[in-house]
């Protein structure tokens, strides 16, 4: 039964929860690098990279660090709650058709692109940098919507949207750097085991499955686990069970407006008891067929958004900044930041990001292909292209794949963290000096 899903999942409240996850990765990023700098460091590594949880069953060893957890396990539903935004967005948001895609899309591949191409400009010479070259293309939606928010009424709420958009379209094309290039060795046995249990998923959707406790269950234990030892990173079965989640509703937006009103004349023409404050029994079992009702006019890909969202908003973002941004400086800070690895880096997400989503915005508005979002000026798309180099969250686990040598790892994260920071600066100055209060 196909028919329109109704919008459970505001964008609204995506932006604040964004925006309010992002004041708090702040905090988690800084505490990490106060933490990893003091005379606490030792515990700090201990903590994330030498102690040891998980559970070994049979011939299945699932023992790991903590650090490892997060990036593999936490983060995978992290990746999980992406592909529930791309499939929501597709489907019905601002990338389900060409108008409205075009121009977040285009922006999007342009900030990839050229960002890329910087950082193999600058680190062409030596084949041991050049791996980096995917750490600059990504942006951080909750850093940047966060601080979006504390510039309030000046900037409208298309822009904040175009931003979102962007940042999806964005996480996608990560998604696809991740699978396609930063994929060492991959065991395809255990790719079909995953692929088996991808396609019995799929066939559910289509069959009218709906328990999310079903798909909780055979995605863990089909599909992630396969992924965990395929070799190709586990994040992206998060993504890929994210697609198979069903989007349709049971009941039409029509037939849930009329069904509700009749079930809410029948409880308001019910007389309870004046003098007690209980309900009648005929009120009681409105309510339950009223909650019956509502479950099927829900989506489950939007309900599991809805309910995971938060999640990774305020908890599997800022333990992943808390585990992963504590960048211990044993040399100059100066020398690591003008080494060709972090000069790549800073120059890909604050140049490249700024020159690849502005020139692809533009060349889509003049050949009509696109329009620019009602109430935003070019200005504004600008001062958001700035911010759309605080890589932070992907870059830094772009980082870890792509390096194998910790020092590397770390000069990598001194130039995230600074370009991050640069960008930050420049792109709020740029849209308060070109942006009103609006009261």
């Amino acid at each position: 039964m196909k028919n329109k899903p109704l919008t459970s999942f505001k964008i609204s409240q995506f932006i604040n929860e964004e925006a309010y996850g992002g004041m708090l990765l702040i905090l988690m990023t800084i505490a990490a690098m106060i933490w990893a700098n003091s005379s606490f460091y030792e515990s700090y590594h201990q903590l994330w990279h030498e102690y040891k949880v998980g559970f070994v069953w049979g011939d299945l060893n699932m023992v790991a660090s903590l650090h490892h957890w997060i990036n593999d396990g936490l983060m995978a539903l992290f990746f999980f709650v992406i592909g529930l935004e791309i499939k929501r967005e597709v489907m019905g948001g601002e990338l389900s058709s060409l108008k409205k895609a075009s121009l977040p899309i285009s922006a999007a591949i342009g900030g990839m692109l050229i960002p890329a191409l910087l950082y193999a400009l600058l680190t062409v010479n030596d084949p041991d940098f050049i791996n980096g070259w995917g750490i600059p293309m990504a942006t951080d939606i909750a850093f940047a919507l966060g601080l979006l928010a504390m510039l309030g009424n000046r900037v409208p709420l298309n822009l904040k949207i175009f931003l979102t958009a962007l940042a999806i379209a964005d996480d996608l094309g990560a998604v696809m750097v991740i699978a396609l290039f930063y994929t060492e060795s991959i065991d395809f046995y255990e790719l079909l085991y995953a692929g088996f249990f991808l396609v019995v998923l799929a066939v559910a959707n289509l069959a009218g499955v709906r328990r999310t406790v079903f798909y909780a269950l055979v995605g863990f234990t089909g599909v992630w686990i396969a992924f965990i030892y395929s070799g190709v990173h586990a994040t992206i079965a998060g993504v890929l069970i994210a697609l198979t989640i069903p989007a349709r509703t049971k009941i039409n937006e029509t037939d849930y407006m009329e069904r509700l009103s009749a079930h809410l004349h029948k409880f308001k023409n019910e007389n309870p008891d004046k003098k007690s404050t209980l309900l009648t029994k005929k009120q009681v079992h409105l309510i339950s067929d009223i909650e019956k009702l509502s479950k099927k006019a829900h989506t489950p890909l939007q309900k599991l958004e809805h309910a995971l969202h938060p999640v990774t908003a305020y908890f599997i973002l800022p333990v992943f900044a808390l585990s992963n941004a504590g960048v211990h400086i044993d040399g100059r800070i100066d020398d690591m930041m003008i080494h060709p690895i972090s000069l790549g880096i800073i120059a890909g997400l604050v140049l490249g990001k700024f020159l690849g989503i502005s020139l692809f915005s533009r060349l889509m508005v003049k050949l009509k292909i696109a329009i620019l979002p009602e109430g935003v000026s070019w200005n504004q798309i600008y001062g958001a292209a700035f911010l759309a180099g605080i890589g932070f969250t992907m870059s830094i686990f772009i980082s870890d794949l792509a390096f194998k040598d910790e020092s590397f790892k770390q000069i990598a994260k001194v130039g995230i963290i600074c370009a991050s920071i640069l960008s930050a600066v420049i792109g709020m100055v740029w849209l308060r000096m070109t942006s009103e209060d609006k009261i």
